[in-house]
């Protein structure tokens, strides 16, 4: 009998050490396993995204640093609608109205206006009024800032690869200075 009885107080201290390893185990899993939450939240936005907002896109107009004279881009918001209706025209109406950053200059003199705009042959055509060269302050370099802000913002559409200047409808004329003339198309510089 009391053979019986240590047999059973060895089963029962046997039994008991399992059970706490078996716990032991479940509790050092839990830890280890991520918890799955089951309720499920609905996304709310911090701000409503309004319909104006979603018609925007941001194109890079180039103007001159005061300080260097390099050409910097600008990014600008604007309705996409309005870039797809007159793309070109818009954009060389934002370089008119010139740079928002302090930093940067306007360089499509005041009183310039466009009388017309073409596009041929990847070259787009653009007709200013006499204004463009007639109220450019001159200078070799306020000049190329001047063609290549129109080049480099223009040549970011895919179809225009360069420009051709016109002014009052007549082709071959130049700044003032005659430096730097229109006779050919102004492509991007590589």
């Amino acid at each position: 009998m009391e053979k019986i009885k240590q047999h059973k107080k060895q089963i029962l201290t046997i039994g008991t050490i399992l059970v706490i390893i078996i716990l032991i185990t479940i509790i050092i899993n839990n830890k280890n396993t991520p918890q799955i939450n089951q309720e499920i939240q609905e996304y709310i936005p911090a701000e409503e995204i309004s319909q104006e907002q979603i018609r925007k896109t941001i194109v890079s107009l180039y103007f001159p640093d005061k300080e260097q004279k390099n050409l910097i881009p600008e990014a600008r918001t604007i309705d996409v609608k309005e870039l797809i209706k007159e793309p070109y025209q818009t954009l060389i109406n934002l370089l008119i109205q010139g740079p928002k950053d302090e930093k940067l200059e306007k360089c499509i003199p005041e009183g310039t206006q466009i009388k017309s705009i073409n596009l041929q042959k990847n070259i787009l055509t653009i007709d200013f009024s006499k204004e463009f060269i007639e109220n450019h302050e001159g200078g070799i370099e306020k000049e190329s800032n001047t063609i290549y802000s129109l080049v480099n913002t223009l040549t970011q559409l895919n179809e225009i690869t360069g420009i051709k200047i016109l002014i009052e409808g007549q082709e071959n004329q130049a700044f003032k200075d005659n430096q730097i003339k229109f006779n050919d198309p102004f492509l991007t510089k590589e």
